[in-house]
């Protein structure tokens, strides 16, 4: 039965903005497909929208064929995540009083409607980093598959 939790949960990811775009670096074939594209892992960049001078590596599945041609294609839930610091870092204060949930700075879409793939950023005040998390969510039930990235905060040596 589909509650209303639901279907505001649908709409809302449905009409969220995605949080920011990713750069593609390159992509290698996993699978051969006759009609359509092959499957493959992606490697994606993107910056921290909040964070001067971190930049984010993510590798993740792209399904194939002639439904992942059409962008109807469910992407799986595999990913990795390799944060790093490129210059020095200038953390802005609202970072610092982040709640312990995280923040979102990126998702990806993964199938036509209700899956996404997400990066959270977390600060650790007491070890002076910030954490990132990869995982991926569905509006009914997500993956428990999951990766994680940490980034010290330390003075920037050239």
């Amino acid at each position: 039965m589909v509650t209303m939790k639901k279907i505001v949960i649908a709409a809302t990811l449905l009409f969220s903005p995605v949080v920011l775009h990713a750069e593609e670096i390159g992509s290698v074939d996993t699978v051969f497909k006759l009609f359509g594209p092959d499957n493959k892992i992606v490697i994606d960049a993107f910056d921290d929208p909040d964070v001067k001078n971190v930049t984010c590596y993510l590798s993740r599945a792209k399904t194939g064929g002639i439904k992942g041609g059409l962008g109807l294609a469910e992407d799986t839930s595999d990913a990795a995540i390799s944060c790093q610091q490129v210059g020095p870092i200038e953390l802005a204060e609202k970072i610092k009083k982040a709640p312990k949930k995280g923040q979102v700075v990126f998702q990806k879409r993964t199938s036509l409607v209700f899956k996404k793939l997400q990066v959270v950023r977390f600060y650790d005040p007491n070890r002076n980093s910030l954490i990132y998390l990869t995982y991926s969510d569905k509006v009914i039930d997500g993956s428990p598959k999951n990766a994680i990235s940490a980034v010290p905060i330390m003075p920037w040596k050239e």
